[in-house]
């Protein structure tokens, strides 16, 4: 049972909720937020007791703020797969030159115990090659170049070699699959509110989910129990991509894949969805992930399967079709009576 809890990454909805619900948990005696923003007032206010710490991962002064509370637990929640306001080099250097430095300041104190990880299941890559499924003990068929997905290869990477160095340290790292739901703001739900979908002509890729809530559930699990190892974390079933844009009320819009990039150009001009080389690529191919391992030693279920995931999303975003149905299924009569006359 950990007594003095870390979370990086606070000013984001996972890092600032996770630690809203260890501080209202009376096991835990204490727990210290960490972030180079201050939280805003709502999410600030739901933190409870939760002690803000102003701080950059990437300064080794980190080790500081550890050695100091005698931090016996840290939730590295903090890796982002948004570009930041310093573009793609900032990003990365929050991922990996922070990761490092966490660690480090990690390892150096012996009074940490757990280190928990938020990972993605990006590190798997996509490629028209893929399995039908993941596990855990795969390797990616094309290792991801670029991006999000890149720093997550290298993190893991790192933590790796970090419990090599500490074997006394429990370490569990979650691979999540794209999250969704009402709450959260993430590359995917702002591509499914476009109210005309880009799509790769001719590709209808497989999509996984994770409810934000089960994210949330799942860090919290991993930082109060004890299941050190590599998990995938993903709700269970699969969406096809042209299935979940006509269940958010969307328009497809199949555009050919030479095309791709300057349309993807267009809407990160736009600052409506910014589209990176891998989230293209899993336009194209998706990725599905097996849980076995999570509900078998990790012993926990999602309580969202992937398509319930995406429906509370589109209900809690209130998204309405762009086109009534009604119009939509006169269209496709239309278009069958025409086609019926033909015969």
């Amino acid at each position: 049972m950990p007594n003095v809890v870390l979370v990086t990454g606070v000013s984001r909805f996972l890092g600032g909720h996770l630690a809203a619900r260890l501080a209202a948990n009376p096991a835990v005696e204490r727990v210290l937020g960490v972030d180079t923003t201050q939280p805003g007032r709502e999410l600030l206010r739901r933190m409870g007791r939760t002690e803000f710490v102003r701080a950059d991962i990437r300064n080794p002064l980190i080790a500081k703020v550890i050695a100091t509370a005698k931090v016996d637990t840290v939730v590295h929640a903090s890796v982002n797969s948004h570009s930041s306001p310093g573009g793609r080099a900032t990003m990365k250097e929050m991922n990996v030159i922070g990761t490092m430095q966490l660690l480090a300041a990690c390892q150096k104190s012996p009074l940490v115990r757990k280190v928990v990880v938020r990972s993605t299941s990006a590190v798997y890559g996509s490629s028209p090659r893929d399995p039908a499924v993941f596990t855990e003990d795969m390797e990616p068929k094309d290792l991801p170049t670029s991006g999000y997905a890149k720093d997550a290869v290298e993190i893991e990477g790192y933590v790796r070699g970090f419990g090599r160095r500490r074997p006394d340290v429990g370490i569990t790292t979650l691979r999540f699959t794209n999250l969704i739901g009402p709450r959260i703001d993430a590359v995917l739900t702002r591509y499914f509110e476009l109210p005309v979908v880009p799509t790769v002509f001719g590709f209808d890729a497989r999509l996984q989910l994770l409810h934000s809530e089960d994210a949330l559930a799942v860090l919290e699990q991993a930082t109060m129990g004890d299941s050190p190892g590599v998990f995938n974390v993903a709700g269970d079933g699969v969406l096809m991509l042209s299935q979940a844009i006509r269940r958010a009320g969307r328009i497809a819009m199949p555009v050919p894949s030479l095309a791709l990039s300057p349309v993807s150009r267009f809407f990160r001009s736009t600052r409506l969805v910014d589209f990176s080389p891998e989230q293209l690529r899993y336009l194209n191919f998706g990725r599905v992930v097996d849980t076995t391992r999570l509900r078998e030693r990790f012993a926990f279920t999602p309580r969202w399967t992937t398509q319930q995931a995406f429906d509370d999303f589109v209900r809690g975003r209130d998204l309405r079709p762009v086109i009534a149905p009604e119009r939509v299924r006169s269209v496709e009569r239309g278009i069958g009576d025409a086609i019926a006359r033909l015969r």
